[in-house]
């Protein structure tokens, strides 16, 4: 059984480690809220420019002088995840999550006979994939705090990704990230990036319809449209993943404060229990000892 001052101390301990986690707690709330802005603001425009470049590549034929971003390699062999994580833990299954779904779709492309690549944004998704595929990540990159990343921080990831598309390392690549839904529910998601995914005209918005006449050309339009998307779309997954993060800490701190609290309970009562024994010892000693004179 554990000392009275043992247990004083653990008491203590667990004490100091809630005021943490209730301080980290009402930390992500005040994030939480920017962070959820941020996503629900860029989600109307990625969308809007995925369906605009979508419209417009279904009107062009496809040949040798078309962007790359548009015709793709022309197979379908070498697959790049980017896998969008976060620098910093302690956001209960949010890392998790996402690391999990590549690896699933890594486990389903291999078994398909594909090569798999990873391009890793974020420090935690690299920790956990390097366990297994090391010598397969082409990169990584630690963005920082997620909240602060803007659209000329990603455009670089984007011109890397394209220029290494563009050089043939890769056939096809798709985007994995954490769309964030509430505070409670976060949801990995992989959508296609590279080559753009040409969808069905009653899949797109209404308001780019086959009515829209283009000035220059589709073509030109493409080439300053496709790249832009790459980098539009690596920031809305940033920004998913920012309110996303927040939220699944917020929970994970919460639940963290409540474990905290039931513990001192345990152990409080533990102390008590402890300390009611030594005082009743005490006393049998005493007795016996009045009773021996």
């Amino acid at each position: 059984m554990a000392s009275l001052k043992a247990l004083k101390i653990r008491i203590n301990s667990v004490k100091s480690t809630q005021k943490i986690t209730k301080a980290m707690k009402m930390v992500a709330a005040a994030k939480l809220k920017r962070a959820q802005n941020n996503a629900e603001a860029s989600r109307p425009y990625a969308q809007a420019l995925e369906a605009v470049v979508s419209s417009i590549a279904s009107k062009v034929t496809i040949g040798p002088q078309s962007p790359k971003l548009l015709a793709g390699s022309g197979k379908d062999h070498i697959h790049m995840l980017v896998v969008c994580t976060s620098d910093k833990g302690l956001a209960g299954a949010f890392n998790t999550n996402i690391v999990r779904l590549a690896r699933k779709q890594a486990e389903a492309l291999l078994a398909a006979g594909k090569t798999v690549k990873f391009f890793c944004i974020g420090r935690k998704g690299y920790d956990q994939l390097a366990r297994t595929y090391r010598s397969d990540i082409v990169a990584k990159i630690e963005p920082g705090d997620l909240g602060k990343l803007t659209f000329a921080g990603v455009q670089g990831y984007g011109e890397d990704l394209t220029a290494r598309f563009e050089a043939g390392e890769f056939d096809v690549a798709h985007l994995l990230f954490s769309k964030f839904v509430s505070v409670l529910t976060q949801e990995p998601t992989v959508i296609q990036l590279m080559p753009v995914a040409i969808k069905t005209p009653e899949s797109s918005v209404p308001s780019v319809g086959a009515s829209v006449e283009y000035e220059p050309d589709e073509e030109e339009i493409l080439a300053d449209l496709l790249p832009r998307n790459v980098s539009v779309q690596l920031l809305r997954a940033n920004r998913e993943n920012a309110a996303s993060e927040q939220g699944s800490k917020m929970t994970a701190m919460d639940n963290a404060t409540r474990n905290a609290g039931d513990m001192i309970n345990r152990l409080t009562i533990q102390y008590n229990r402890t300390r009611q024994a030594a005082i009743t010892t005490e006393l049998v000693e005493i007795i016996s000892g009045a009773e021996a004179l």
